[in-house]
């Protein structure tokens, strides 16, 4: 097949969207099928990849993310592109002007169109002072993916929850994690003398976006009250983001990475000791499952990744959404427990072992294959009875 796929953000940019987008494209093109990607133009230049052609289109800065950018309306240019080159189905990523042009122009088109429902931006109104503005971009949320034929989400609660919004044809499609990257077996000694500690110290590790809606307040406090009881711990940072440079000011102890990729990135997972993750606005949280996956141990809300993954005292702990104070406590009892931190991490990469790419790329193409067929069907149908 050829499949259209929109995105608003792509690698080189990092980011838990980008790197799923990646993913499904890249693992579509590894079972033949030809992807027709579309994205805003980057600074850096895509990095090549058999079976997947790029087209950029206009894009602009994205306010208070340096180096994210979103597209802006390109309905013109997708519509001459898509005339010439029709894709069987297409994938809509992102709700921004980009994709809202490629659902009106696949509609107009009559090819069948599937969105993804990755980020919470109605959320993210509280965290940047517009809360009065979440109704609204409920209502445009809505809007956008009803116009879809699917909807895909990763998790059961998110389906609940866009079927109560009035979304209709939400679809499950679960994530995996690649187990052979992110892997216990990467721990690197080095890096920890690097970072001031032995083997005996206790490190926390936060990865991600370094902003508001992470709820990295908490994260701070938690870790304090680690250090109360283990005085030599240690903080560890990877990622960038608009809070980076006052967290960083305000905490100089903290040991601030900056964006880590690949090996890099499986190596700080393994190297460190436990996962606290405080977020409150995550609709999946692939970092869950990097950790998981690498043998540590997480503390986080009973949320996203969290509640269909993380087994409560077992892999580490599932808190109570909200229940800043047993977050707290969770994380203390981990980092000052060194015979629990181990006996979790093992469990933790058993439980996660078993998650297939290979899977998901499946479930993915069945549906836009399925969406297709019967597109090709209807056409047939109204066709002949013309």
């Amino acid at each position: 097949m050829r499949i259209g796929i929109v995105s608003e953000t792509y690698p080189p940019e990092i980011n838990g969207v980008a790197l799923t987008v990646h993913n499904l494209a890249a693992g579509l093109a590894a079972r033949g099928h030809s992807i027709d990607l579309i994205c805003p133009r980057q600074q850096q230049a895509y990095t090549d990849e058999n079976g997947i052609e790029v087209l950029s289109v206009r894009g602009a800065a994205l306010p208070r993310y340096p180096g994210l950018r979103f597209g802006l309306p390109a309905g013109r240019t997708l519509r001459q592109h898509w005339s010439t080159q029709r894709p069987d189905a297409i994938y809509v990523a992102t709700e921004g002007p980009l994709g809202w042009s490629a659902v009106r122009t696949a509609s107009r088109l009559g090819i069948p169109l599937s969105s993804g429902f990755h980020t919470r931006f109605d959320k993210y109104a509280d965290h940047y002072g517009i809360g009065l503005t979440s109704p609204l971009v409920r209502s445009y949320l809505r809007r956008f993916h009803r116009r879809a034929a699917a909807t895909l989400v990763p998790t059961e609660a998110l389906a609940q929850e866009l079927q109560l919004m009035g979304i209709p044809n939400v679809h499950l499609l679960r994530r995996a994690v690649d187990t052979q990257l992110f892997h216990p077996q990467r721990r690197d000694d080095d890096l920890r003398t690097a970072w001031g500690v032995n083997h005996t110290t206790p490190v926390a590790l936060y990865v991600g976006r370094i902003a508001a809606e992470k709820n990295l307040e908490l994260a701070v406090t938690a870790f304090r009250a680690i250090q109360q009881q283990v005085p030599q711990a240690r903080y560890v940072w990877v990622g960038d983001g608009p809070a980076r440079a006052e967290l960083q000011a305000a905490n100089p102890d903290f040991i601030f990475a900056g964006v880590q990729r690949g090996e890099a990135l499986a190596s700080y997972y393994a190297s460190a000791d436990l996962f606290p993750f405080p977020s409150l606005s995550e609709t999946f949280g692939n970092v869950i499952l990097e950790a998981l996956a690498a043998g540590l141990p997480v503390v986080a809300y009973a949320e996203a990744a969290a509640r269909e993954h993380l087994q409560d005292g077992k892999t580490g702990y599932c808190i109570d959404s909200g229940d800043s104070k047993a977050f707290i406590e969770a994380a203390t009892r981990l980092a000052s427990n060194p015979a629990l931190i181990r006996h979790m991490g093992r469990a933790a990469r058993q439980s996660i072992a078993g998650l297939s790419s290979d899977a998901v790329i499946r479930d993915f193409e069945n549906l836009l294959r399925d969406m297709a067929q019967e597109n090709l069907h209807e056409h047939t149908f109204a066709t002949a009875h013309a």
